[in-house]
This record gives C-alpha cells, sequence and structure tokens, in this order.
C-alpha cells in the first residue's frame, strides 16, 4: 500500500502557552505515512502563539485579526491542499486531543472507508465537563431533527479529511458553527463520515474553553441563519 502524505492542522488563539508542547507531542513518523508537516493558524493572536509554534517546527500561517474558528479551519484546509496533502487532521491547539490517536483517525481514510472522520468523545466521556457534554448532545439533536444527520460527537475538532473530502469541502461559516457545517456539507455532498472513539485529556486550562448548552444554541442559531440565507 503506497504511503501517504499527512498535514496537521491546528487552528490557535492565544495558545502560546501550551502550542510549543502540542507540536512536541505530534510523531514525527506513522506507519503508512511519507511525511508529516504540521501547520498552525495563528488566528490574530496577541500573545506569542505564533513565535512558540515556529520555534517548535510547525509552518505559521498567521490572520492579522481574529477571524473565527471556521476561518482559521478553512485557511487550514486550503494549506492542506496546497501542499498536496492526501490526509489532513485539524487538532485543538489547547492540548485537549492526544497525538498518539493519529494512525487511528487516518485508518478509515487510508483503508478507503471514509472521507472524514470525527473523533468522538461521547463514547468515552470520562472528565468531560457536564455542561460541554449537555451541549454537544444538543448539538446533536438537532442535527439529526433537522437533516438526518445522525453523530455521537458534532462539535469534536478532532477529525481526518481524505483527499475527496479536501477538494470537494468548502465551508463558509467562520465560529464554531463550522464543526457543523462540514457535517451539513458532507451529507448534502455525499461524502462519508466515519467516527472513531478517542480520549480526550482535560486539564484546567482545556476545561475553561469551548461550548456549553447557550453557545452551542447561539451556534446552532448563525449556523441555520447561513443555511436559510443559502
Amino acid at each position: 500500500m503506497p504511503k501517504i502524505k499527512l498535514a496537521i492542522l491546528i487552528p490557535a488563539y492565544n495558545e502560546g502557552t501550551v502550542i510549543g508542547p502540542v507540536i512536541a507531542a505530534i510523531p514525527k513518523t506513522l506507519e503508512y505515512v511519507l511525511g508529516i508537516k504540521t501547520v498552525v493558524i495563528d488566528d490574530g493572536s496577541k500573545d506569542a502563539t505564533g513565535q512558540a509554534a515556529r520555534a517548535a517546527g510547525a509552518i505559521v500561517l498567521r490572520h492579522r485579526i481574529n477571524r473565527g474558528v471556521g476561518v482559521a479551519t478553512t485557511t487550514g484546509l486550503t494549506a492542506a491542499r496546497r501542499l498536496d496533502a492526501d490526509i489532513a487532521v485539524t487538532m485543538d491547539a489547547d492540548g485537549q486531543h492526544d497525538p498518539a490517536e493519529l494512525a487511528k483517525m487516518i485508518t478509515p481514510i487510508r483503508l478507503g472507508q471514509a472521507d472524514i472522520v470525527v473523533g468522538t468523545r461521547l463514547t468515552n466521556p470520562e472528565g468531560m465537563p457536564a455542561i460541554r457534554r449537555i451541549g454537544n448532545q444538543l448539538m446533536n439533536g438537532i442535527l439529526r431533527v433537522f437533516w438526518g444527520i445522525r453523530t455521537t460527537d458534532s462539535q469534536s475538532g478532532y477529525r481526518a479529511y481524505g483527499r475527496e473530502a479536501l477538494e470537494r469541502l468548502h465551508v463558509t461559516t467562520g465560529g464554531f458553527e463550522v464543526c457543523t457545517e462540514i457535517l451539513y456539507v458532507a451529507k448534502q455532498d455525499g461524502l462519508r463520515v466515519a467516527e472513531v472513539p478517542i480520549t480526550t485529556i482535560y486539564t484546567d486550562y482545556s476545561r475553561a474553553k469551548g461550548q456549553n448548552p447557550i453557545t452551542a444554541l447561539l451556534t446552532f442559531l448563525r449556523f441555520l441563519a447561513r443555511v436559510l440565507m443559502g
């Protein structure tokens, strides 16, 4: 089986204190992988995120102003296409995602079983803050009711995208609603989505980030408005 080119995409905003160790934890080699390039999208950070990421060996793309995780993700996916990556994996910058699970994340795509892989936390929610779990389940239910999309973790940022998805997937939202939009667009375009269970590394730092039921609802309303406006 031919080896693949892998891009790791990390949207980051004011993560200067943690981004270095996050990059350092990414494996240098993986079975069936020809090369790994790490790309940090510095989304207008006011701290030393970009400098720390560059010092850790990442390619750094910088937005002059903070434009939101959705725009940062789009910038990363564009970079993956330009790097001619066969698979791109998005990871959170706060250290929540375990790089040791990269092989598991890319396997369904490498074997031709999926175009997009979502790392699901809700099959192993130990340590996940209850309010975040509720917000996630709220979005899961909305996706199922409105569009028939069945997912156990619609808000997970740990995702893998194969070449087909990289070429066909174009998103327009700027904030956290990008997680929802990607699943919506994938269904519209007939892209195959698989889930794999992941563990999540929760610290006091990472617990302070992410969505709660209120922000999840606001995220949905922004996304619904975008869908209705075409």
